[in-house]
């Protein structure tokens, strides 16, 4: 029986001449790996439909002996293709990307974690990255993993506290409007990434890339 989900693709890679391995990023399963069988050839259903931040509705036969199921079809409601050719908007989702695949396994249900990412990635399309994304990205992820700074017992000043506070819960368009301190910014990058290597085990790869430094 075949099975459905909305989803964004956030690897693909070839699995033989003929084939593909799509990782998705769900909003009923989590992160599901699925192969696209036949979709490197010419005449493939799936001819341009599977690439990177490719966003809409899949179907796939679950796999009984492994953790990559067979995708059936693809409806493609969004391709983003403002993104492709802006390097810094493609570090940031590309960071965002490799936070996920940290802090998460396999099909663990996750909606809130869905909900963050194409929300960013919407916002992306039309807008520029900047610093305040990356930290506001941090502190919403580490919030839905259940993770949250204890920011009250921190030794931050206030208007660090305050900025990390209101990144936590506004929207991506009201933190572009946000204007902290130098001071400020620097204080919640290094907040955040002690606390990141502290919880995680080590910050994702592409954090520094992410910010432009």
């Amino acid at each position: 029986m075949d099975e459905n989900a909305n989803g964004i693709i956030l690897r693909v890679r070839p699995l033989t001449e003929s084939s593909l391995i799509v990782h998705w990023l769900t909003t009923e399963h989590g992160r599901l790996g699925t192969v696209a069988k036949g979709a490197r050839r010419a005449k493939s259903p799936f001819r341009g439909k599977l690439d990177l931040l490719f966003e809409g509705r899949l179907s796939f036969h679950r796999s009984r002996k492994s953790d990559l199921h067979t995708l059936r079809e693809v409806k493609i409601n969004a391709t983003h293709a403002s993104l492709r050719d802006d390097i810094p908007r493609l570090q940031l989702l590309a960071y965002a990307t490799r936070f996920i695949e940290k802090a998460t396994e396999p099909e663990n249900t996750l909606p809130g974690i869905y909900a963050i990412f194409s929300t960013l990635l919407a916002h992306l399309d039309t807008h520029p990255t900047r610093p305040a994304l990356v930290y506001a990205l941090e502190i919403k992820m580490l919030n839905e993993l259940g993770l949250a700074p204890a920011l009250d017992e921190s030794r931050l000043n206030d208007g660090t506290r305050d900025l990390l506070e209101h990144l936590a819960i506004l929207n991506w368009d009201t933190i572009t409007k946000l204007k902290p301190t130098r001071s400020q910014a620097e204080a919640a990058r290094q907040f955040l990434g002690n606390f990141i290597q502290h919880n995680l085990g080590k910050i994702p790869n592409g954090r520094d890339s992410a910010l432009g430094i």
